[in-house]
């Protein structure tokens, strides 16, 4: 399989208070998800995921009941948000294949999901553009991670077990694709979203939104009635 191609060195550089703001609570989540989970990346994944598909439901939620008030169109935004959060939502769908989550990290997954939820929802209605920032910068270490994660896989410390079949239905990978070709396609998925979010950060501050990393093809999930229909 060949890679996807992503620019590893990507960093929006914080300009002002917001962006400040945004890159020192993402750090400060660094510090706490590589203090709880170490090197073990699956777990780590199963875990962060379930934060990652949070803020473009909620992103979606409040752009939709925006425009209704308004009466103006979304320019897109809550489709890409909705697909965003669709797609870390199969992260995590295939992650739980690869590393089963303990009962203590189900646990811990409820009581971030129910924190984090709140607080980036609240967020987003004080400063949209923080909230966007906030979510390029996690997409970012997210990045970072999972390059770590390939190392862990290319040097032998993490075995390379056959792709999960949920994986192989959603990107459309071969029949004899494992864990490593999963790990790049979800990396090229975080470079996209990060990409995306940092695109709508600067539109909110009136800045050009940047180039975009392309995101790895996969299937569109239809909702049960149009299967049936």
């Amino acid at each position: 399989m060949t890679a996807p191609f992503i620019d590893l060195s990507v960093h929006h550089n914080p300009k002002g208070l917001s962006d400040r703001v945004a890159y020192g609570f993402t750090k400060v989540l660094r510090w706490c998800a590589d203090t709880f989970f170490a090197e073990r990346y699956g777990h780590r994944a199963v875990v962060l995921e379930t934060v990652a598909a949070v803020p473009g439901m909620v992103g979606a939620t409040i752009n939709h009941l925006a425009c209704l008030r308004r009466m103006c169109d979304d320019k897109g935004w809550i489709k890409t948000l909705m697909d965003e959060a669709e797609n870390e939502r199969m992260h995590l769908m295939t992650f739980i294949e690869i590393s089963k989550p303990t009962i203590f990290e189900r646990a811990v997954i409820i009581g971030v999901q129910w924190v984090f939820y709140i607080c980036f929802f609240a967020l987003y209605l004080i400063s949209s553009k923080t909230a966007h920032r906030v979510v390029g910068y996690f997409e970012e270490e997210a990045v970072i991670s999972y390059t770590h994660y390939l190392a862990e896989i290319d040097e032998g410390r993490s075995p390379n077990v056959p792709a999960p079949k949920i994986a192989k239905d959603y990107w459309g990978l071969p029949a004899d694709a494992t864990l490593r070709d999963v790990v790049l396609v979800v990396r090229a998925d975080e470079a996209h979203h990060r990409d995306v979010n940092h695109g709508f950060a600067n539109e909110l501050a009136g800045l050009p939104a940047g180039p975009v990393a392309e995101c790895p093809p996969h299937v569109t999930l239809e909702p049960n009635w149009k299967k049936a229909a």
